[in-house]
């Protein structure tokens, strides 16, 4: 019979979860969910502090591992389909990934992989590299939650049609624990992402000789002083984390400045609904300029 643990990650911290499924060698599934209050406190040991009791909620991720090793990773938060993953990683162009959604959006995952390998999109490894990098990205974010409820599934893998890339997981506590240390150092640069960006001046001279990778292209195409970093992060499907590691990135540079959001035509201070995102294709003045910032 299958076993079970639970608790909140306020009782057994992911990385002490890490090593125990690493240490036994387990094989199951995590599931973490959002945590809802009772109304009620937990008394702790010493008799004198409390905590708001927590049951779950909504499953929030859910991460798979195979004789203690991490093999998948699944976020309500995320979009995980093939196609987008492989579009973020920066191996499908935009048109490429709108296309395929459309045409392939109840595939497998390795059904759509194979598609794509066989049709010359993409190689074997460029799957396997993109679904890695997407499933270490869920699992050091998950590395930085505190108080969530778990419950830990022995024996319970994921679907067969779904791709698995095994990873040890030595690697991910020590790089999870070093991208915590960044992510708190990001926080204090950039804990409001309710401001907007701009380009300076001479934006032409500042990106010369820049390289920049397909993610931080993707969010310079959005940038204007009508949209806030939170919304350009809708935008690319990106985590708060990855928006600020982008963005603190850029203003190292140079490449944008930090300015208040502009309100939208006849808005209000203060008003609701605000400013949308607006696509790319909507800018042509600035994608003018990317285009020639790029060929520089």
């Amino acid at each position: 019979m299958a076993r079970q643990l639970r608790g909140t990650l306020q009782d057994l911290h992911m990385t002490q979860l890490l090593h125990l499924i690493n240490l036994a060698k387990k094989t199951g599934t995590l599931h973490v969910y959002e945590g809802v209050a009772t109304g009620k406190d937990i008394i702790m040991g010493d008799g004198e502090t409390r905590r708001p009791e927590l049951v779950p909620g909504k499953e929030r991720v859910k991460v798979a591992f195979r004789e203690g090793k991490l093999i998948h990773a699944v976020s309500g938060e995320r979009d995980g389909h093939l196609a987008t993953v492989l579009n973020k990683a920066g191996k499908l162009s935009d048109e490429q990934h709108r296309l395929i959604r459309q045409k392939a959006a109840q595939a497998s995952d390795k059904a759509l992989a194979l598609l794509l390998i066989n049709a010359n999109y993409v190689s074997q490894s460029d799957v396997v590299q993109s679904v890695r990098k997407y499933t270490l990205e869920i699992m050091y974010d998950l590395m930085t939650w505190e108080r969530e409820p778990f419950l830990f599934e022995e024996g319970e893998q994921p679907p067969a049609d779904r791709i698995t890339v095994p990873v040890d997981l030595e690697n991910v506590i020590i790089e999870g624990t070093r991208t915590n240390q960044r992510n708190e150092q990001l926080l204090k640069e950039l804990p409001n992402l309710d401001f907007a960006l701009k380009f300076p001046e001479s934006p032409s001279e500042k990106f010369k000789g820049i390289q920049l990778s397909v993610e931080e292209w993707r969010v310079v195409s959005f940038i204007n002083p009508k949209n806030s970093i939170r919304q350009i992060a809708k935008a690319c499907n990106m985590t708060d984390m990855e928006i600020r590691r982008i963005v603190y990135g850029l203003l190292n540079a140079g490449l944008v400045e930090l300015v208040r959001p502009q309100l939208p035509d006849g808005a209000k201070p203060g008003g609701r609904p605000g400013p949308r995102p607006i696509t790319p294709q909507q800018r042509p003045v600035i994608n003018k300029l990317i285009e020639r910032i790029k060929n520089l």
